[in-house]
C-alpha cells in the first residue's frame, strides 16, 4: 500500500514545483525584456539625437562587439570583412608591409613585424605606435581601415609615422609594399643545437616544423645536442596548427582542452 502513496506524493510535489518553475522563467525573461527595452531606447536617442548622423549597422556592430569585449580579453566579434582579414593573414599571402597589429585606446600597436618583410627590414619593432600613413591620421579610426590603407600593390611605396616608446619625437618609416608571402616557420643551427623560429601559427605551421627538424637533422648528418622553439613576438593563430607543432615533440598525453558550459562542449586533443 506505501507504494501507491509514494507515486502519490512524487506526483504532488512534481505538480507543486511546476509553477514555480515557469515563475522563475517568466522572471527571468521579464527582466531580459526590460534589459532590450532599454537597449532599444539608447539606440533610438543616439540614432535621432546624436551630433552626426549614425549608421545603423555601425551602431549594432558596436554594441555587439561590446558585448562581446565585456565578457574576457579573447572574446571578439567578427564581420566578413574582419574574417576576410584575418583568413589573409593566416594563409600569410598578401601585398603589404608584413605587420601584425592591433588596437589599443585608438592607436595602432603593432604586435611584430614578420620576418624579412618590408617593416622587418625598416626597423619597425614590437610595441611601436603607428600615428599617421603618407601623412594622414589614423588616430581614432578603425583597425580595419588602417589595414587596408597598409596593405596595397607591390612595389608601391609608402610612409608610416610611428612614435616609438623611449623616443621623444615621432619619425617617419619609408618603405615599398611587397607579395607578403609569410614563412612561418624558419630555421638555422648554432653550436650543434637546432634553433626553429615560429613566427605565426598559420597554415601549414605544424608540417612546417617537422620539415625543420628533418632539415636540421639532414643538415648535421645526425641528431642535434637538442632544439630552441623561438615564438618571441610570435602573434598567434590557428589553434589546430598549435597543436600540431606541440604533437612533433609529445608522443603521449593531452595536449590541450577546451571547456564549455556543457560536457558535450568540452573537447581534448591527444598526443
Amino acid at each position: 500500500m506505501k507504494k501507491p502513496v509514494l507515486q502519490a506524493a512524487a506526483l504532488v510535489l512534481t505538480v507543486a514545483l511546476l509553477p514555480a518553475t515557469t515563475s522563475a522563467i517568466s522572471a527571468v525573461d521579464a527582466n531580459t525584456y526590460r534589459e532590450m527595452e532599454q537597449f532599444m531606447s539608447v539606440f533610438e536617442r543616439v540614432r535621432n539625437d546624436y551630433v552626426d548622423q549614425v549608421d545603423d549597422a555601425d551602431l549594432i556592430k558596436g554594441a555587439i562587439e561590446g558585448m562581446l569585449g565585456s565578457l574576457d580579453p579573447h572574446s571578439s566579434f567578427l564581420d566578413a570583412r574582419d574574417f576576410e582579414n584575418l583568413r589573409t593573414q593566416t594563409d600569410g599571402n598578401y601585398g603589404g608591409l608584413g605587420l601584425s597589429v592591433t588596437l589599443e585606446d585608438g592607436a595602432v600597436k603593432v604586435i611584430a613585424p614578420f620576418k624579412d618583410t618590408p617593416a622587418d627590414k625598416a626597423g619597425v619593432k614590437a610595441g611601436d605606435y603607428i600615428t599617421h600613413i603618407d601623412g594622414e591620421l589614423i588616430y581614432g579610426g578603425t583597425l580595419d581601415e588602417a589595414v587596408e590603407e597598409m596593405r596595397g600593390k607591390p612595389g608601391e611605396p609608402i610612409t608610416i609615422t610611428i612614435v616609438r616608446p623611449g623616443r621623444d619625437k615621432p619619425f617617419d618609416v619609408s618603405m615599398k609594399r611587397a607579395i607578403i608571402d609569410l614563412k612561418p616557420v624558419t630555421w638555422e643551427i648554432k653550436d650543434q643545437i637546432g634553433v626553429i623560429s615560429i613566427n605565426s601559427f598559420s597554415s601549414d605551421t605544424g608540417a612546417d616544423v617537422a620539415a625543420a627538424i628533418a632539415g636540421i637533422d639532414q643538415s648535421l648528418g645526425k641528431k642535434p645536442l637538442g632544439y630552441v622553439l623561438d615564438l618571441r613576438s610570435n602573434p598567434g593563430g590557428l589553434l589546430d596548427e598549435a597543436v600540431s607543432v606541440s604533437d612533433v615533440f609529445l608522443s603521449r598525453g593531452e595536449i590541450v582542452s577546451q571547456r564549455g558550459r556543457e560536457k558535450s562542449d568540452i573537447e581534448r586533443y591527444f598526443a
